[in-house]
């Protein structure tokens, strides 16, 4: 284990030093794209943080690298990666479409459930079929899973952030919303509104460190998978998570 970790921290280092083994070498800049989905990403509120900044502020640090961060609706976000204004985006899933302007680096960040929000016990979601013919407030630009996603007969109404999709829900604009579990529990616990969850769920899956392909860190991309792995092996990556996860159920 000592020797691997030493390995690590080896492949690790290398890039750093490529970048500043001279003072006129300046260290690799990135521009990360992020939307403010606490607890992920909370952003215009002073320093950046959340679980998936951290966990990236946790790689970039070992690999020497300068972080801006950028804030704009999700949509747009991947429209600034098609534009080359972005380098990096922190927590999208992985679709044949993205995978088009984007390298998708390493499965940084765990899984979350998908859960569906109401306020109106005539919009608990039992099973799939119970979607039809409601009206669901999703994330613009957002996957959530392929049935859900390609289904064209249900009903979706969507927005730029949650907090805008929870007040929609508030109103009876919609529904029923789609959120992950994390995201969905934060936002409503920070509008102090008085909604339920249905039984019916998705399983998530992990999401990405993505990188634009026309980014000159995408030829870092064995870094930042060694890097990833270094936290993991040091305990940070876990702290992290279980930190995040535990404020969530205050």
């Amino acid at each position: 284990m000592k020797v691997m970790i030493m390995l690590l921290l080896l492949l690790v280092a290398l890039p750093a030093w490529a970048q500043q083994g001279t003072e006129t070498v300046e260290p690799l800049t990135v521009t990360v794209g992020a939307n403010d989905a606490p607890p992920y990403r909370i952003l215009g509120k002073g320093q950046p943080t959340g679980l998936y900044v951290d966990i990236f502020e946790e790689i970039s640090a070992r690999l020497g690298w300068k972080v801006h961060y950028r804030e704009a609706p999700f949509r747009r976000i991947l429209r600034m990666v098609q534009m080359g204004e972005i380098d990096i985006m922190l927590g999208p899933l992985q679709t044949e479409d993205r995978e088009k302007m984007m390298e998708f680096v390493a499965p940084a960040f765990p899984p979350e459930r998908r859960l569906f929000f109401f306020t109106d016990e005539a919009n608990r979601i039992e099973r799939y079929s119970d979607l039809y013919g409601k009206t669901i407030g999703v994330l613009d630009g957002a996957t959530y899973f392929s049935r859900f996603d390609d289904d064209k007969e249900l009903v979706k109404e969507s927005a730029p952030r949650y907090e805008n999709l929870m007040k929609m829900l508030q109103r009876g604009r919609v529904d029923v919303v789609i959120a992950p579990e994390l995201v969905g529990k934060y936002t409503v616990d920070e509008l102090n509104m008085d909604v339920s969850v249905s039984p019916f769920f998705m399983p998530g899956t992990r999401s990405y460190i993505a990188v634009a392909k026309n980014s000159p860190a995408a030829a870092y991309a064995d870094d930042i998978r060694a890097a990833l792995k270094l936290i993991e092996m040091e305990g940070i990556y876990e702290n992290l998570v279980l930190k995040y996860q535990e404020q969530s159920v205050r």
